[in-house]
């Protein structure tokens, strides 16, 4: 595709001006893919979704909540077996308006999603397509020119056909006042948890069983792929920490950021506003027989209903800070306690000066080690800016190798432990995504080339390349067999303590007390779950609550079984349909939503549909 690009590009630019819109729920990286196989998470009309596909995307909503809340954000909260199954579901949904593009013969020609590409903002250098760029961005997700364009065939219509549908629905006022009383409901409940330990001493796996599970899982018992990697850091911040200043330049630049060294002369007044000039002059007369009086008169007199509860008071000012020139220069000309009239646009004023706090300049001396650190920043940032671009293609132009780099930007050439594919909060310089995917390129590991030069942070590059490759390997039988039997244990107790639940739940519904042991009751609502997970949310908001108390039940996977009691509902306060803007705006986008999946579920209905609930859970 890039020297399809290449050779019509002067062509294409005008066919389509349209920046590429990313399909509105996850990345799909092989459509087309009909390998077949154990490892699959879910079928969608034979269409697979694979272990790595699945892995990808769920790395990549990892990468989006650490961007989110932070690099020490606890990603096994995130990983649940709902959190999964959600972005499975996702990912299904992509597929079913994929096929619905495809079978509609709406998909792009190659020609106007070789113009997309062209056009896009991300590959722009110099307001001209840039093949570096586009050839990076290729590298950096291990794809290849021509099913990148194959990719966006379909993604681009599909992303379209997304948001028009979401877009074209609206709320009524009526709906609007509805969904504001249901958001608003609160329901008490209170949580019994059965739970899956006192029913492992009932479960016992045979060997035989142990290693048919094992035998069916065995992805789960793979040593990952592996690689250690060498690696140039170009930071800004290490740049200016070698940075120094001479007494010259020191100096010079105290002079000329004099102004942002000093404080300004400031002056408080007060000031009495009247229509003529006649009442002026008679208030000055005595304003200045009694100047203990002018508070008073100001009080009595004045127009200046936002100073005249204060007496006048304008306050303590700088020059430029008053909106009226005439009267700032009369007060900045005064001497402490002298009172005269000024006329400005706004009509007659008795002003007098009340205060003045000189201006203070620091020294040189004062300043000079926030001056030298700012000048080293300004210094280091300057050079970061000139040896970026080299960096780069240093990097990329010798590739076989980081030495020359290392030796030309004087920086350490480092070494990582064994990493994998997924990045952990330990991998530091390493964890960035788009620098993961380069290491694990074909190029990068069979060809050993160094990886482009990857912003990682504000003013930080980083360039790696592989030193040591060790493919995914199998955990034999005999050294996990324990791991197995009490990850199959675990299962099967589950399963009873769900079944107990269930039996429970339903004693619950015939009026009997089942035995439960309730925790605190606390409210919640659609807005404030309160640390519910979505699945027992949406079991209790939607629960039948014309009789009290109420009862519902959740699986919990291997962790058990739940069930809430709810004991009251407490109405929201009655509110008008929105009159703002964004929240009708919001409501909109939620319609759009709901319309969007009632059309995804139109598709799923016709659609084939298997979900490997074991291969979803593997990690």
């Amino acid at each position: 595709m890039f020297d399809f690009v290449a050779k019509r590009k002067r062509i294409l630019q005008v066919i389509l001006g349209l920046t590429i819109i990313p399909f509105a729920f996850f990345g799909l990286e092989s459509y087309t893919n009909t390998i077949r196989g154990s490892g699959n998470v879910a079928l969608v009309d034979g269409i697979p979704v694979s272990q790595r596909e699945f892995a990808d995307e769920l790395q990549r909503q990892q990468e989006r909540v650490r961007e989110l809340f932070g690099r020490g954000a606890d990603l096994s909260e995130f990983d649940t077996p709902e959190m999964r199954l959600a972005i499975l579901e996702s990912m299904i949904a992509q597929r079913l308006v994929m096929a619905q593009v495809a079978d509609a013969q709406l998909a792009l020609s190659r020609e106007q999603v070789v113009a997309a590409i062209v056009a896009a903002p991300e590959f722009q250098e110099g307001g001209k397509f840039s093949s570096e760029r586009y050839m990076a961005f290729l590298r950096s997700r291990g794809m290849s020119d021509e099913g990148n364009v194959e990719r966006l065939r379909l993604e681009i219509p599909a992303a379209r056909l997304a948001g028009a549908l979401s877009a074209s629905a609206f709320q009524p006022r009526a709906v609007a006042e509805r969904l504001l009383a249901l958001q608003g409901q609160q329901r008490e409940i209170a949580q019994a948890l059965i739970q899956v330990e006192p029913f492992l001493a009932q479960v016992k796996p045979a060997e035989a069983q142990v290693k048919v599970f094992y035998d069916a899982n065995s992805t789960d018992y793979r040593i990952p792929e592996r690689v250690r990697a060498e690696y140039l850091v170009l930071s800004a911040a290490e740049l200016a920490a070698g940075e120094s200043a001479s007494d010259a330049e020191l100096k010079a630049a105290y002079e000329a950021r004099a102004a942002q060294y000093g404080s300004a002369e400031q002056r408080r007044a007060s000031h009495i506003l009247v229509k003529t000039r006649q009442e002026a002059d008679r208030i000055l007369a005595e304003a200045r027989a009694a100047p203990q009086r002018f508070t008073e008169l100001a009080k009595e007199h004045s127009l200046d209903s936002g100073s005249a509860a204060n007496g006048g008071d304008l306050g303590l000012n700088p020059k430029g800070a008053l909106a009226s020139k005439p009267l700032e220069d009369a007060i900045f000309r005064l001497k402490d306690g002298e009172t005269e009239v000024v006329q400005t646009e706004f009509g007659f004023h008795v002003v007098r000066v009340t205060g003045i706090q000189p201006g203070k300049a620091r020294s040189f001396d004062e300043v000079r080690t926030e001056l030298a650190a700012e000048l080293a920043k300004e210094k280091a940032a300057k050079r970061f800016a000139e040896a970026a671009e080299g960096f780069n293609n240093m990097v990329y132009e010798q590739s076989d190798s980081l030495k020359p780099a290392a030796e030309r930007y004087k920086l350490k050439l480092m070494s990582s432990d064994w990493l994998t594919r997924q990045a952990t909060p330990e991998s530091g310089a390493l964890a960035h995504p788009k620098l993961r995917a380069a290491l694990f390129a074909p190029e990068a590991i069979q060809q050993r080339r160094n990886t482009d030069a990857v912003e990682v942070a504000p003013g930080v590059l980083v360039a790696a390349r592989v030193a040591e490759h060790r493919p995914a390997a199998q955990r034999p039988f005999e050294e996990v067999k324990a791991e197995v039997a009490q990850r199959l244990a675990r299962r099967e107790a589950a399963a009873l303590a769900q079944k107990e639940g269930t039996a429970k739940l339903a004693a619950l519904a015939k009026g009997g007390d089942a035995g439960l042991q309730w925790g605190a009751a606390q409210l919640v609502s659609r807005r404030e779950a309160r640390g519910l997970e979505p699945q027992a949310m949406r079991r209790i908001m939607a629960a039948d609550v014309s009789k009290l108390p109420a009862y519902v039940g959740v699986e919990r996977g291997d962790q058990g079984y739940a069930i809430y009691r709810i004991a009251r509902v407490i109405a929201a306060e009655p509110r008008p349909a929105p009159q703002n803007a964004e929240e009708l705006a919001r409501l909109d986008r939620e319609a759009g939503a709901e319309q969007f999946e009632a059309y995804v579920a139109s598709l799923r209905a016709r659609a084939k549909v298997e979900i490997s609930r074991d291969n979803l859970e593997k990690k």
